[in-house]
């Protein structure tokens, strides 16, 4: 199973022909009754409104990597096209319409820090990562797309932005690279809700401010994050990566080699098994599909040779039944708290 972070996902390609972007400009029109207009009687429709904006929010304009969108009023039908995005519009109340898929279970399929906010509204899968069905899209009638955790083209926003308003991947970060609370508040203010989306970011921080208090032995550690999707390849996770963040925010040092090793863009350096060596640090959490990518891994002869494998300093979690790995791979508000829960007693258990 593909997490979509095994490469900088942005490499995806979703480029859109003139055909499709006239089909989609046509759909929109007739969907929409020219794209940005509000007063269609379903828009407010209590699949996808939530609790209210702030008074006085709107109109509110969001920089983003392809320049800024204004919105006028406060949006009804959201399509989140990033990856994870959908969990911080349920944070702040509203259920967006249409999602993109990730780990092909759809967004509402399985994750226990979703489940119950979605209840029985769940939204239309319009694409798989970073390729988007535009058609799908438009028929959905959105007054806003957000797309924050992805690898959106400017063609692709380009195309969208003929029939609705789009909030792009932030700037001054790599796609896929900007932290969760910059996409968190990127997300509330373009919901108009600027201090919700503060009160998560701080709820948050104290949770992981928690952990470090009770573990500092944390700050002394260096711990590196990995997988391995076929055998004699591996791949160890970027500072910029979800997951190296996640362990980062609980206390740990990250190994600043696997940066250096990797492609510039991307989100992993891919290591052979005579690279292994550079996951030789205090801690190494390796995050897998499942027992059989486990055992392939502890078999690798330069692996066993490994200090932190000798000294039983390396754990192995699974992505999925737990959802141990999805949790901190979506790193987001809703799905850190599950994976601080979880991971915690596992990590502090290795000595």
């Amino acid at each position: 199973m593909s997490t979509g972070t095994r490469r900088a996902p942005a490499r995806i390609a979703g480029l859109v022909t003139r055909t499709v972007v006239a089909a989609v400009a046509a759909l929109a029109l007739t969907a929409c009754g020219g794209g940005t207009d509000n007063s269609s009687s379903d828009k407010g429709d209590s699949s996808s409104a939530g609790a209210g904006a702030q008074s006085g929010a709107f109109p509110v304009t969001v920089a983003h990597k392809y320049g800024s969108t204004t919105i006028d009023e406060e949006p009804k039908r959201i399509v989140t096209l990033g990856l994870s995005d959908q969990d911080a519009v349920l944070a702040l109340g509203a259920k967006p319409v249409g999602a993109v898929d990730w780990f092909k279970e759809k967004p509402y399929g399985k994750w226990p820090w979703t489940r119950d906010l979605w209840g029985s509204d769940t939204p239309e899968i319009v694409g798989e990562r970073d390729e988007y069905n535009m058609e799908k899209i438009a028929a959905l009638q959105p007054d806003l797309v957000i797309a924050q955790y992805s690898g959106m083209k400017k063609e692709q926003y380009d195309t969208l932005s003929r029939f609705t308003k789009v909030v792009a991947q932030p700037k001054d970060h790599p796609d896929y690279g900007a932290p969760w609370q910059v996409m968190t508040r990127q997300i509330g203010k373009a919901l108009g809700k600027d201090e919700q989306a503060e009160k998560l970011i701080s709820d948050i921080g104290d949770r992981f401010g928690q952990v470090r208090d009770k573990h500092p032995e944390f700050a002394e550690l260096t711990l590196a994050v990995a997988d391995s999707f076929e055998a004699g390849k591996y791949s160890a996770f970027t500072t910029n990566d979800p997951k190296a963040i996640f362990f980062k925010e609980l206390g740990f040092k990250l190994e600043p080699q696997i940066d250096k090793l990797a492609k510039p863009g991307w989100n992993v350096a891919e290591l052979s098994a005579e690279k292994l060596s550079v996951l030789d640090v205090d801690r190494l959490v390796w995050v897998t599909s499942g027992t059989d990518a486990n055992d392939r891994i502890k078999a690798e002869p330069l692996y066993r040779k490994l200090k932190v494998v000798q000294d039983e300093r390396d754990l192995f979690v699974p992505y999925q039944d737990p959802d141990i790995g999805a949790a901190f791979s979506f790193n987001t508000v809703l799905s850190i708290p599950y994976a601080i829960d979880e991971i915690t007693p596992l990590i502090t258990a290795v000595e």
